[in-house]
Formats: structure tokens, C-alpha cells, sequence
């Protein structure tokens, strides 16, 4: 008899002593969850940043390695030094990124508005016989179509660093020829970007590149 009063007694007391969650207990777990939350939606954020920026870099290597095959491929022999140089029609700006063409579609791409038909203002050096400065030219145009073919703000240039600036060629045998394909980039989270000097020529530049120097 005593013990089944015992028994009724640890019940009771036992039901007692049993609570639900409150709200304050509530509101602690959904705050820490948010917290758990944010992070993780920080980490993608900061995943798809990188993977941008990598494929924008894996694009511009392929592009200016592939200018700088086209350059040996396409050079000659100089006529006012021993050794290769290319026309110097490859020098003259306005032949990249479009400068020398215009675009009749109002918003359309670069690509869309360029790339997708050839235009008839470049000769096709592949259908037809080219000379040298209309070859520059078609690899120009070729190389401006590839560069923004993933990044539409994607720009290619190609300089030299002229051993003699006496002669007729614009960049002399012997010389180093620079390819450099570069797009515009930005900070983020208050990282300040170290910017290449190559490809931010002006303050106020923000541009990340990739360069690849040549000696034909």
C-alpha cells in the first residue's frame, strides 16, 4: 500500500515538473538558425563570385594563347633585320573589340550584333586569298569575337616593345610582342583588389588581365 502511494507521488511530481518550450526558447533556436543561414548564403555568394572570375581567366588565357600562336604562324621574314615580324597592320587599334565596325541592332551584344555572321567589311581569309594586313585584320576580328563570346566586356590589344624605333617595322625582329586580354572587374566585401599595371593604364581603372608576351 505504501509503495503504490510512493509510486502516485513520483507520478505526480513527475508530471509536474514537465514544461513545453516557451517563446523566448523559440526565438533563440530561430535566430541561431538564421545566423547558420546567412553563412551559408555568404559562401555561395562568395562560390559564384570565384567561379565568375575563373572562368572569365580561363577564357582569357585560352584567347590570348591562341593570338599568339596565330602571330607565329602568321609571321614573315623582315626586309631591315634578320628574323620574323608580323605586318603592321596587327598594330593599329582600331581593328580589335569592333572599333572599325558599327551595329545597326540597338542593345545587342557585341557578339550577337558582330560575331554570328561575318561582316562584310572584314575579309574572310577563310573562303579567300588575304594579304598580310588583311590577314591582321581577320585575326583581329576573330580574336575580338572569342574574347566576348563568354565575357561581353572583355577587351584585346596587342602592343610591342620595339627594339628599334628607326625602321619601318613597327615591331622589329627580336622584339616582344604583348598580347593582354582584360575585363573590367570590382571589390567586394572591402577586398581591395591588386590590380595588374599592364591593363590599368589610368587612375581610376579597375580591370584584372591576362598577358602573354611573344618573341616571334
Amino acid at each position: 500500500m505504501k509503495l503504490n502511494k510512493l509510486t502516485h507521488q513520483l507520478a505526480k511530481k513527475s508530471k509536474r515538473s514537465q514544461r513545453g518550450l516557451g517563446m523566448i526558447e523559440v526565438l533563440v533556436t530561430l535566430f541561431i538558425l538564421s545566423i547558420g543561414l546567412l553563412g551559408v548564403a555568404s559562401l555561395q555568394f562568395v562560390g559564384s563570385f570565384s567561379n565568375a572570375d575563373a572562368l572569365n581567366r580561363t577564357q582569357a588565357v585560352f584567347v590570348a594563347q591562341q593570338f599568339s600562336e596565330r602571330l607565329n604562324a602568321n609571321a614573315m621574314s623582315s626586309d631591315v633585320a634578320d628574323g620574323f615580324v608580323v605586318d603592321n597592320a596587327y598594330f593599329d587599334e582600331n581593328i580589335y573589340n569592333f572599333a572599325n565596325l558599327t551595329c545597326s541592332t540597338a542593345g545587342a551584344s557585341a557578339y550577337d550584333c558582330h560575331c554570328k555572321a561575318h561582316p562584310s567589311a572584314v575579309a574572310n581569309c577563310q573562303t579567300g586569298d588575304c594579304n598580310s594586313a588583311e590577314l591582321a585584320e581577320f585575326d583581329a576580328y576573330q580574336m575580338s569575337c572569342a574574347a566576348v563570346r563568354n565575357n561581353p566586356n572583355a577587351k584585346i590589344s596587342l602592343s610591342c616593345t620595339d627594339k628599334d624605333l628607326g625602321d619601318t617595322d613597327l615591331c622589329t625582329a627580336g622584339s616582344i610582342h604583348e598580347v593582354i586580354v582584360s575585363w573590367p572587374v570590382r571589390n567586394w566585401q572591402g577586398h581591395e583588389r591588386v590590380l595588374n599595371s599592364a591593363c590599368n593604364k589610368t587612375t581610376g581603372d579597375s580591370n584584372d588581365c591576362v598577358v602573354i608576351e611573344v618573341a616571334l
